[in-house]
């Protein structure tokens, strides 16, 4: 693969470790594992058994912890402090054939990690203010979906995987932005006349 693949999916993979951090770190060491692709050498420890075992069942708590208001709002707030370096570490090992993780990898991964994470916790939020929950599940069923969609478009396709949760993340942005103004709009005062 060229060195623009590699950081495509160095980009891409920070992307969906702010998301679904444990989730991502499992597909990509399933894949690893099965032979699926061939990692590169810093990537090789998501091939563990513990590896996998632990994101596997992190990434099942995260799916049930996800779609409960209230408690993915508390999850993603302490995931906080797993996504960020998780996606600095991902970003830094796809671009690092001899293992060395490079620091401005990890500094571009950290932040792309940490707006994915931000722009998930803003809608999570902002979806929590509402009093059904069938707008949270559908977002965590939609965020699950991306993150697999992705992962299996990521070692194929890395600039179609890429090109698409930018667009998402975008779009997200924007009705982010939108409904916040909706929903805290001042009223117009009245003038005493």
């Amino acid at each position: 693969m060229s060195e623009a693949h590699l950081f495509a999916i160095g980009v891409l993979l920070a992307w969906l470790a702010g998301i679904r951090v444990y989730l991502t770190v499992f597909g990509v060491g399933l894949a690893g594992a099965l032979g699926w692709l061939e990692l590169p050498q810093a990537l090789e420890a998501t091939t563990s058994p513990w590896v996998l075992g632990v994101s596997g069942v992190l990434a099942l708590a995260e799916f049930f912890a996800d779609k409960i208001p209230g408690v993915d709002s508390a999850w993603d707030l302490l995931q906080t402090l797993a996504r960020v370096p998780a996606g600095a570490f991902l970003a830094a090992a796809a671009l690092s054939p001899d293992g060395e993780l490079g620091a401005g990898m990890l500094a571009t991964g950290a932040g792309v990690a940490l707006t994915s994470h931000l722009l998930k916790s803003g809608s999570r939020a902002l979806l929590n203010a509402s009093p059904e929950p069938f707008s949270n599940w559908a977002a965590s069923a939609t965020e699950d979906a991306v993150v697999v969609g992705a992962l299996a478009l990521a070692f194929t396709h890395p600039w179609i995987a890429l090109t698409l949760v930018t667009g998402i993340g975008v779009l997200v942005a924007l009705a982010i932005w939108w409904l916040w103004r909706r929903l805290f709009r001042r009223a117009p005062r009245s003038v005493p006349g």
